[in-house]
């Protein structure tokens, strides 16, 4: 997987810069971040998961590359006792975007695209592809109980710090907070594919708490 996910880095950084020693440094970063031993979810097996779902609907997205670059960084700054990871994060794709040939519009894009996952609402909606994005980061929702019970533990440990009588409070509310909305996912495909799974999920997770 690792190498798969290097390849595609620098395919994709390719297009927007000669410098392979530079490219190779942000690799590096970016696989230094997201192996951090603190990341049991929020890692490189979910940025795996999130590119490789791409591959099925490229001919939907509007600017594939600024989608790609928005995937690669939007969980790179990541604490589970912060409150302002998307925006870090955010700001540290537009550093480092801002050394490629990667024109300014794009790299604001790319950094509004990242916040958009902070309360996963649409923000850019000339064209699906920030609908795209957060489907993609909430489709491990939609996935069998099997995989969402893992998702579940791996979630529940990255949040070690807090007792339950702290964690399962914050975490039904955020829950709730998904099921009280009109719909989880914003493309058709995913809605179809994975809505009803997911709030199936959701009420399973909370009967737990």
């Amino acid at each position: 997987m690792k190498d798969w996910l290097k390849n595609e880095w620098q395919n994709l950084a390719f297009k927007y810069c000669n410098d392979a020693d530079l490219i190779l440094k942000y690799w590096e970063e970016i696989s230094t971040q997201y192996s951090n031993k603190s990341r049991h979810y929020h890692n490189l097996t979910h940025i795996h998961n999130m590119l490789f779902q791409v591959e099925t609907f490229q001919s939907e997205i509007t600017n594939l590359s600024e989608l790609k670059f928005a995937i690669w960084y939007h969980d790179i700054i990541y604490k589970s006792t912060q409150k302002d990871n998307e925006e870090k994060s955010g700001e540290l794709a537009k550093k480092r975007l801002k050394t490629f040939n990667f024109n300014s519009k794009s790299i604001k894009k790319v950094e509004i695209l990242i916040v958009s996952t902070k309360k996963h609402n649409i923000i850019l909606n000339q064209n699906l592809d920030n609908a795209y994005l957060l489907d993609l980061d909430l489709s491990i929702l939609g996935s069998t109980w099997e995989t969402y019970n893992e998702y579940i533990k791996s979630i529940r440990k990255e949040y070690k710090i807090y007792p339950d009588f702290l964690y399962n409070p914050g975490r039904k509310k955020v829950l709730k907070h998904f099921l009280e909305r009109d719909q989880i996912y914003f493309t058709p495909d995913s809605k179809n594919r994975l809505e009803r799974k997911a709030r199936e999920n959701l009420r399973k997770e909370i009967e737990m708490l």
